[in-house]
């Protein structure tokens, strides 16, 4: 049976060069509100005056962006380092063991359904070219694709400077010099609204419910703000 044009969805078409930094994005900035919110309702909550609040969030989002930034940094240098020396020790097992990557590679396809004539065609082929059997293994048996790797500097930055952003809604009430209290209403409301948000935003890749993802993101960051504040009032209490 054949789709009319009626019924053949719009083309959409992926996400793009940038697929790979989604992580980066959307937990730098949900990580600078939730985190940044939690501690201003915590210091709220132990009696902190509105001064006292906004130096502590403005330390908290300065840290938390270094930190994040240095450990983005870290982490995904190290996971291209790994990459790069299993590639590396990929290419001397072509030198050297060559029919056993072969028969990995004839093992792989077998697994992906191909077999008889068409399976051994397939591995002669690729086998042929060094860098194409490179590539292939590299998918296949590590998961890694060329494109989809990523950059340690680009991350670093990527995450650091969005946590930066996120930490602003938390904070920004505390500058007009508010009540505490008064402050941290405010704050949540622009926090809720940023963290809605960003749950909406992220659908655009996810391809999920707008809806339901920013209830999601929402209801995380309030459970997170209300225990915060509580830890903090308790604090109060117990030291007073």
């Amino acid at each position: 049976m054949e789709l009319t044009n009626t019924e053949i969805p719009p083309y959409r078409p992926h996400t793009g060069p940038y697929r790979q930094y989604m992580r980066d994005i959307v937990l730098g900035v949900n990580d600078g509100l939730v985190s940044i919110l939690l501690l201003v309702a915590g210091v709220v909550g132990g009696g902190f005056t509105s001064p006292q609040v906004l130096l502590a969030g403005i330390a908290a989002s300065l840290a938390g962006a270094v930190s994040m930034a240095a450990g983005e940094y870290i982490a995904t240098k190290s996971q291209e380092e790994v990459f790069t020396g299993e590639m590396e020790l990929e290419r001397e097992h072509f030198l050297y063991y060559r029919d056993n990557e072969l028969d990995e590679l004839r093992e792989m396809f077998g697994g992906l359904g191909l077999e008889g004539e068409l399976l051994e065609s397939v591995v002669t082929t690729i086998g042929r070219d060094d860098d194409a059997l490179l590539k292939v293994m590299m998918a296949l048996e590590f998961g890694v694709v060329e494109t989809e790797r990523r950059s340690p500097l680009r991350a670093m930055l990527t995450s650091g400077l969005l946590f930066l952003a996120g930490s602003l809604p938390p904070i920004i009430p505390f500058m007009f010099d508010p009540t505490p209290t008064g402050g941290l209403v405010v704050a949540a409301i622009l926090s809720g609204i940023a963290v809605f948000g960003v749950g909406v935003a992220k659908t655009i890749a996810t391809r999920t419910s707008p809806l339901l993802s920013g209830i999601e993101n929402l209801g995380v960051a309030s459970l997170g703000a209300v225990f915060s504040y509580g830890v903090g009032d308790l604090y109060q209490r117990l030291v007073s």
